[in-house]
């Protein structure tokens, strides 16, 4: 990966905590904790899930796939963390700043390393070879998933406190 191409990454990932915030910045308590009736997450549970991510999930993996790539990655199981760690009776401000403080943290690391060999490859037991720069383009797009997710529990929001009116004009989702 060209250190441009490294460098143009890290800073969509150093702005993205920013750019949640202000999106969610008219979200109330109630409705950052609202589940649709489909069971998806609420926006709290997605911004946790990003937290528990940032540390546990993509920055440790890229690390050991950097450093010990024949070494096991450590289990995670996001759904099940969403219910065990409680994650919607957590606040909305909190969990922001505690996903920013993480991301923070991973932008200092990121920064930190000296031409990284994004080509290491570590092979999963049940999903075959990932190179290093895998994980990390992967990382960069878990944002945008979750930026989208967020984006569509704003829009059933709007569904859902617009009742007796039609949204149809906006769009289709």
């Amino acid at each position: 990966m060209e250190d441009a191409v490294f460098s143009r990454m890290i800073d969509r990932m150093n702005a993205f905590p920013g750019a949640l915030a202000a999106l969610l910045a008219v979200v109330n308590d109630d409705d950052a904790h609202w589940k649709p009736p489909h069971g998806a997450w609420s926006i709290v549970e997605i911004i946790n899930h990003l937290v528990d991510e940032e540390s546990e999930d993509f920055r440790t993996r890229v690390r050991l796939t950097l450093e010990a790539p024949g070494n096991p990655w450590p289990s995670i199981d996001p759904e099940g963390a969403a219910t065990e760690r409680e994650y919607n009776k957590r606040g909305l401000v909190e969990s922001l700043e505690r996903f920013a403080s993480a991301r923070a943290e991973s932008i200092l690391w990121l920064r930190s390393l000296d031409d990284p060999d994004w080509s290491k490859t570590h092979t999963h037991p049940k999903w075959g070879e990932f190179r290093a720069g895998d994980i990390f383009a992967s990382w960069c797009a878990h944002d945008a998933l979750h930026l989208r997710q967020i984006a569509k529990r704003l829009y059933e929001l709007t569904q859902r406190d617009g009742t007796g009116f039609r949204t149809a004009y906006a769009g289709d989702w």
